[in-house]
C-alpha cells in the first residue's frame, strides 16, 4: 500500500507539471493558471489487465472512447495495444508504441472543457494481443468534485472577443454522475451532457452560470 501511495503522489506531481506545459502551449502568461484548478483534486488510479485472446480481431480490450476525466497518464508494458484515432476525414487507428522511459498523456473531456476546446479530448481504444497479457497503470487527474469547470481568464477574454464559448460551466461532480448514468460507447458523452444542460436551461431549471455550485 505504501508503494501504491508513493506512485500516486508521484503521478500527481507529474500531472501538475504537465498542466504547466499545456498552459504554456495555450499562450497563457501564467504557467500555473491550470495547476490551481486541480489543487486537492479527486484523482483516480487504475491497474489494467488484458488477457490474451487467440482471435484478437473478435474482441477489444477497451472499445473506442474519450476519457471523461481531465488528464490521463498511462504507463504501458512492452506488449502495447493502445491505439488513437488521428488524421483528417475521421482519421485512422494508429498504434502508440510502448516506451519504458515515457508516459502517454491523453486529454480528457473535462480538460477540453477547461481549455474551451483548445486542447481536444483524445479518442482511443485498447486492443488485445494473441499471445501475451497486457498490463498498464493509468492515472486520471481530476479536480475537486464541486470545482466549477470554467476556462481561466485568458481564454475567457478570447471568447469574449468574438468566439462563443464551446462549453457551459459545470462541476466535475455533475459530469461524473452524468457519465455513470449516460456513458455513450460512441464517444459522444460530453456532447450529450452539454445538450442536457441546454435543455435544463431552456426549461427554466438546472444550471446557472456556475453549474449550480459555488466555486472553491
Amino acid at each position: 500500500m505504501e508503494v501504491y501511495q508513493e506512485y500516486c503522489d508521484a503521478m500527481t506531481r507529474l500531472a501538475m507539471d504537465v498542466t504547466e506545459v499545456l498552459a504554456a502551449a495555450l499562450g497563457l502568461p501564467d504557467r500555473g493558471a491550470l495547476r490551481g484548478f486541480f489543487a486537492g483534486g479527486d484523482s483516480i488510479m487504475r491497474l489494467n489487465h488484458y488477457p490474451p485472446c487467440r482471435q484478437p480481431h473478435l474482441t477489444l480490450g477497451t472499445g473506442p472512447h474519450r476519457d471523461p476525466t481531465s488528464l490521463t497518464l498511462l504507463h504501458q508494458d512492452g506488449v502495447g495495444g493502445l491505439q488513437v484515432r488521428a488524421g483528417a476525414g475521421g482519421g485512422e487507428w494508429r498504434a502508440v508504441r510502448p516506451r519504458a522511459d515515457a508516459f502517454v498523456v491523453n486529454i480528457g473531456d473535462t480538460f477540453a472543457a477547461l481549455t474551451d476546446g483548445r486542447h481536444a479530448s483524445c479518442l482511443h481504444r485498447a486492443v488485445v494481443s494473441s499471445s501475451a497479457a497486457r498490463r498498464s497503470l493509468t492515472f486520471f487527474l481530476n479536480p475537486q468534485l464541486d470545482r466549477v469547470v470554467r476556462p481561466p481568464g485568458g481564454l475567457l477574454a478570447a471568447a469574449a472577443a468574438g468566439r462563443p464559448r464551446a462549453y457551459p460551466d459545470f462541476t466535475w461532480r455533475e459530469f461524473l454522475e452524468f457519465t455513470q448514468k449516460h456513458y455513450r460507447s460512441d464517444a459522444s458523452t460530453m456532447d450529450a451532457f452539454v445538450a442536457s444542460i441546454a435543455r435544463g436551461r431552456s426549461d427554466g431549471g438546472g444550471h446557472d452560470d456556475h453549474g449550480g455550485q459555488e466555486e472553491k
